[in-house]
């Protein structure tokens, strides 16, 4: 079929659906076909209006196509019929315009205009009909006019306690300032803060309520005098007004056991034990131990009651996994009403788990399995230390390798590793500077991998360091970590025609196939912003990853310093087997735009450097850079691209040589709702790896700063994704467009795509 051909086919597709909607369309109504919102003043406000229109068309697939509400069109009158029920279920019944609900919109976004300073901002609405179609667009036409200015800030408070408190600090921290705009969620904010900073100072009791605003606007100009008043409540018999109430902590409680309730008759018959100020009450064996409860609460027998504090409690309890939920109340002493009692009321979860895991693999068109059981203990020491015991196994049949007895890979291993909450530094830090959640880490592993050309084993060991200040973010730090990778065997074909032959001698893959220890300390930082609550018009959200790490330092300073002798390939050794020395540093950056419900667009950039120097002239296999596959270049198949312009020599281990020391990925992608579970993505991806330095066996590969641009590969496609609860499965469709490894027309296969162009990706998660 012919592009023409196809155009108009597609064409009168689309007036045939369009007609077929018109059955769904009541007599007299309209199809809301489009909304248009139009500022004469502010494109921004247009653009926050818009969360605010309470009746949306139907939906587009890539911000294109009605298709879900086609799909429903499709669909006949009678609903009795099972096509016709799942043709519905899977589209999206036409949006009727309903005048109500835009006049509701109307008055909405003219209060936002208000609540934002504009205090005689109009809004006016206007249909364009198309009687033909029987369809309407909505357009909303802002005018704004003079925006209002804070001129004066008066504060009027009742309450002297609280005067004094708030004047001595807080209001040099206020939100407002004369010469801003005359804002309502400005001032909401400025409740909310003085609010947040009482309640932290022992007013337990104090509610944003007691705060209100009076606006004079009588001197006829767009300047407004602001007074803030803070009020006192009344007295129980409303005969009087009194002081609020500022409260200290008496006693603090910790309740354990299953069904609890708040109740002295509920506490009756559990054991207690004390430690000064505070007391364990259980009906069963301690949960955790109390030490442990104690150095994670940040409520201060004596001190003033503190919001803050309470929220940074029940985040650390939020932390144990040994817990399954955990309860704060308070509670007014009987015999002093300005002390609070705390009880803190929490319940343990499942201690033990065991899970098994069954996947298919397809390794560059080699089919196999692979299997892992895990087996779990969140409390081994009652002091919610999570301990991990993960045994796996995989197999794959080889296939194109010739020369060798088999032609199987197998590979076994385990990992264990305990997980200590608070870290080794928690008890020695004060409660006030301590962090949001921190633990310390330590890990084994070994793994064994079996293939016709050699037999491989690696041992290593970690101690790292993690924590967060905030819900956000959180920092990992590598003290220390060992890895010991030994290769007992290597075939003598393989040995013979790659490692030892002269005239096809490969040094990077004989680097990676001798005994080698890797001595590793790295830092990473994680970022993730959520969409903010506090603003409604946020739909941007952002994440950073980045890591940093080295290795061989100290040991190489060591035998400098003690003039130790190296081996016959010039390498120092550390009880005789060479260690890698090496730099590495990643940053990869991800941000999301929703547009809306259905539609958003996610950017991704990861660039990472690793440099090998000192006892190392070659990267470690472990720590170089592959480029291909399901999250990166999606036009190629897993480590199939690159270095460079280097191409493939066709060799079933020719692996080796496409990989590099630098990795640059730029990924554009965005993103759709189909219908039910099922979502779509058409992505652009672009990118490739490098070497820092030259190696013939790698030639076109080294990155030259003013031509690396020439060797940036593109692939563009579109994928699937099926979103369950806990899983995302995705499959993705790759096309080359560019493939720097061919010149002349062979580079650009975009010109004349192919079946052979395409790679087929199945992968779990996103790519990014």
């Amino acid at each position: 079929m012919s592009a023409s051909r196809f155009i108009c086919f597609f064409v009168c597709t689309l007036l045939l659906l369009s007609c077929s909607v018109k059955k769904f369309i009541p007599e007299g109504k309209y199809l809301l076909d489009d909304v248009d919102i139009i500022s004469t003043t502010n494109a921004e406000n247009a653009e926050n209006a818009n969360s605010l229109v309470r009746q949306k068309p139907n939906s587009k697939w890539f911000s294109l196509i009605k298709v879900p509400m086609y799909t429903y069109a499709l669909s006949g009158t009678d609903s009795t019929k099972w096509i016709n029920r799942k043709l519905r279920l899977l589209g999206e019944a036409p949006v009727i315009f309903n005048p109500v609900l835009a006049e509701r919109s109307r008055l909405n976004i003219e209060k936002m205009l208000v609540n934002d300073g504009y205090l005689h901002a109009r809004v006016d609405t206007a249909y364009v009909i198309d009687e033909k179609k029987r369809r309407l667009t909505a357009v909303y036409y802002l005018h704004e006019r003079e925006r209002y200015y804070i001129s004066d800030i008066n504060v009027a408070i009742e309450d002297k306690d609280i005067e004094r408190i708030l004047l001595s600090d807080t209001l040099s921290s206020s939100l407002l300032r004369p010469g801003m705009s005359f804002s309502v969620d400005n001032m909401e904010m400025e409740r909310r803060r003085i609010t947040g900073y009482l309640r932290d100072n022992g007013y337990y009791l104090f509610q944003k309520d007691y705060i209100t605003f009076i606006a004079d606007t009588a001197h006829y100009s767009n300047k407004v005098k602001l007074t803030m008043k803070i009020a006192r409540p009344m007295h129980s018999d409303n005969s009087t007004k009194i002081n609020h109430k500022q409260y200290r902590i008496n006693k603090i409680y910790y309740v354990s056991g299953a069904g609890l309730r708040f109740d002295e008759a509920s506490f009756s018959d559990c054991d207690t034990l004390s430690f000064g100020d505070h007391s364990f009450l259980y009906t069963d064996d301690m949960v955790l131990r109390p030490r442990l409860l104690m150095n994670n609460t940040y409520i201060v027998p004596g001190g003033l009651y503190s919001q803050s504090d309470v929220e940074r409690t029940q985040n650390a309890f939020a932390q144990f996994t040994a817990l399954k939920y955990t309860t704060l109340r308070m509670v007014e002493c009987p015999h002093d009403p300005y002390m609070l009692d705390c009880y803190i009321m929490y319940e343990r979860s499942k201690r033990r788990s065991v899970s098994l895991d069954i996947e298919g693999t397809n390794t560059a068109g080699d089919l196999g399995a692979a299997a892992s059981v895990s087996f779990t203990d969140r409390n081994l020491f009652k002091g919610s230390e999570l301990l991990s015991l993960r045994l796996f196994g995989a197999y794959e049949a080889i296939s194109d390798l010739y020369g060798y007895t088999g032609d199987k890979y197998w590979e076994y291993g385990a990992e264990l590793s305990l997980r200590l909450p608070g870290g080794l530094a928690s008890s020695f830090v004060p409660s006030k500077k301590r962090l949001l959640s921190s633990s310390t880490l330590f890990a084994v592993k070994f793994n064994s991998q079996i293939r016709p050309e050699f037999k491989r084993r690696v041992l290593s060991g970690s101690w790292s360091y993690i924590w967060s200040s905030n819900q956000e973010s959180q920092h990992k730090l590598d003290v220390i970590d060992l890895s010991y990778i030994y290769v007992p065997w290597i075939a003598d074909t393989f040995k013979k025609e790659y490692l030892d032959s002269i005239s096809n001698r490969n040094s990077i893959l004989k680097y990676n196939y001798e005994n080698l220890l890797i001595t590793k300390l790295g830092y990473s930082y994680t970022y993730n912003s959520s969409l903010n609550k506090d603003n409604r018009y946020d739909r941007v959200v952002h994440s950073l990853r980045t890591n940093i790490e080295c290795s061989g330092n100290i040991l190489y300073a060591a035998n400098k310093i003690l003039g130790s002798t190296r081996n016959s390939e010039g390498q120092y050794t550390f009880l005789n087997i060479a260690y890698a020395q090496y730099v590495k540093g990643d940053i990869d950056y991800t941000t999301r735009i929703k547009f809306d419900n259905r539609n958003s667009l996610v950017i991704h950039v990861g660039v990472g450097v690793a440099y090998p120097y000192g006892n190392s002239r070659i990267l470690p296999f472990e720590k170089r850079y592959f480029a291909g596959g399901a999250n990166g270049m999606r036009g190629w198949s897993v480590r199939t691209l690159g270095p460079g312009h280097y191409r493939n020599k066709g060799s079933s281990i020719d692996f080796i040589n496409q990989s590099g020391d630098i990795k640059l990925d730029m990924n554009v992608e965005f993103r759709t709702h189909l219908f039910w579970k099922l979502h779509s993505a058409v992505f652009i991806d672009a990118g490739n790896i490098w070497t820092i330095r030259s190696y013939k066996e790698q030639p076109g590969g080294q990155f030259k700063i003013g031509t690396f641009y020439e060797d940036l590969a593109f692939s563009y496609g579109l994928g699937l994704r099926f979103e369950m609860d806990m899983f995302v499965f995705r499959l993705d469709a790759g096309v080359k467009a560019v493939d720097p490894a061919f010149t002349g027309k062979d580079k650009y296969p975009i010109i004349t795509p192919r079946f052979r162009n395409m790679a087929l990706h199945f992968a779990i998660g996103y790519p990014f």
